[in-house]
């Protein structure tokens, strides 16, 4: 099963779900709709002049496109999020320069930029777009930088979450040449459905941290250290060979694909229990 998504399916695979609940039409018929409509297949990819953009992604993945956005033209992204909006999906964009955000934000009414992040989402209405606090929901990630250098990267990352839907707690600033601020944290981090740890320098800091927690660690190495880091490659190289079971490696700076990886892991821990209280009720 696709887990949960913050982002609305289309309206014309509404009206039919609705149909066929209604007893207006049959699973069958509503099969040979979808099949032969927009909706099919062969529609799932619309094109534009420069890119073919993934509509289908959604329903297969659970979550919609994200927009690459270093490279890119801001006409070829405008584009790009028009079709997504048009069938009722929020956009992120990544590694998008103020110049470019600013230029679609004068496009798009429901915007929200993070320059530290450099990511750009866009609503399909007037949705909020903030960060979602973990107040209130029992199944969310935390998101967690050894130094305050780091800052940027887990930025992405929780901007992926919250364009993802899932609930995030920060804790900022615990890396191992302060232990005591590790420990200190431990109790809340014991809570979260999936860790995304950013380290530079030795990258320490997600081993030291897997040891006291029953959690997925995602281990995001930052560029951030001196000469022999190499740019990120010491930290990288460090996680890769980590002690740590529950400890897994994304590439150097890929703040969205830790957050993606942690929300997958969320949706699909707040999917088990929302099943487990429907079997309870009914």
């Amino acid at each position: 099963m696709n887990p949960p998504s913050n982002q609305p399916p289309s309206p014309a695979l509404l009206q039919i779900l609705q149909d066929v609940a209604s007893g207006q039409t049959n699973v069958e018929a509503a099969v040979e709709s979808i099949q032969a409509s927009s909706l099919g297949a062969s529609a799932d990819m619309q094109t534009v002049p420069g890119a073919t953009v993934d509509l289908g992604r959604q329903a297969r993945c659970g979550f919609g496109e994200v927009i690459y956005g270093e490279g890119k033209s801001t006409d070829l992204m405008t584009q790009i999020v028009q079709t997504q909006i048009a069938v009722g999906q929020a956009c992120l964009i990544t590694r998008i320069d103020a110049t470019a955000a600013a230029q679609l934000r004068r496009v798009f009414e429901n915007t929200r930029y993070n320059p530290s992040a450099r990511t750009l989402r866009i609503g399909c209405g007037d949705e909020s777009l903030e960060p979602i606090g973990v107040e209130g929901h029992s199944t969310h990630v935390a998101v967690v930088t050894a130094g305050s250098t780091d800052a940027h990267v887990a930025d992405e990352a929780a901007e992926t979450l919250a364009w993802m839907g899932i609930a995030c707690e920060r804790i900022d600033d615990i890396g191992v040449a302060g232990p005591q601020r590790l420990l200190a944290a431990v109790p809340r981090l014991r809570s979260a459905a999936a860790i995304v740890v950013v380290a530079g320098m030795e990258g320490a800091l997600p081993a030291a941290l897997a040891g006291h927690v029953a959690t997925p660690v995602i281990a995001v190495p930052a560029s951030t250290g001196y000469g022999a880091h190499f740019a990120g490659l010491t930290p990288l190289m460090g996680m890769l060979t980590s002690c740590a079971a529950n400890v897994a490696v994304v590439n150097i700076d890929a703040g969205f694909k830790g957050g993606y990886m942690a929300g997958l892991i969320a949706s699909g821990i707040a999917s088990a229990k929302s099943e487990a209280a429907s079997s309870k009720d009914a």
